[in-house]
């Protein structure tokens, strides 16, 4: 494993596992964080909060392009609250773009469900024992319910190669405070 981000295999017996049944798309990328005390949504509140401008201004001019197509305004993924702690993000609380399905220390569920798409990100930590270090994976599952649905992810598979591991990149090999 390295400091960067890698495509990798979903987490044997991590949540998001049960949801890959009937997926349309799913992918998963792998980076090593040295931040071994930090929760699963603790990561991923440090990723995107160092969003890349250029994501930033995708999301903006998907918001704008689906907004004409009748598709909810999701906002940007830096958009947080400030100062409130991962442990007290609950199901329905809003991190980001995504909605919190599940909070557990070592694996958040989060994502978006509506008339189109079904989308579930998983955050999964798992402490390497024979190191300091912790590995963090990103996993995705995509269920498509509808022809815009599928029309919507056309573009979106492979910005998505491009998107996820620049926002994971930023948790490789630096020394976080939660």
């Amino acid at each position: 494993m390295h400091h960067h981000p890698v495509e990798s295999a979903v987490p044997p017996g991590s949540r998001i596992a049960d949801r890959l049944a009937g997926a349309s798309f799913h992918d998963s990328w792998s980076i090593i964080s040295d931040a071994t005390g930090l929760s699963a949504l603790d990561h991923f509140i440090l990723a995107a909060r160092k969003t890349p401008r250029w994501i930033e201004i995708c999301m903006r001019a998907r918001n704008l392009v689906g907004g004409l197509a009748g598709l909810k305004n999701l906002g940007t993924l830096s958009a947080l609250k400030p100062g409130k702690p991962a442990a007290s993000y609950g199901p329905g609380d809003r991190v980001g773009i995504f909605t919190v399905f599940e909070n557990t220390f070592d694996e958040a569920l989060i994502g978006d469900d509506d008339k189109h798409l079904k989308v579930v990100l998983s955050i999964h930590r798992k402490s390497d024992i024979s190191s300091l270090d912790t590995v963090i994976t990103v996993t995705t599952v995509v269920h498509v319910k509808n022809a815009l649905g599928r029309l919507y992810m056309l573009p979106v598979k492979p910005m998505h190669r491009l998107i996820a591991p620049a926002v994971l990149s930023s948790l490789g090999g630096r020394t976080h405070a939660a």
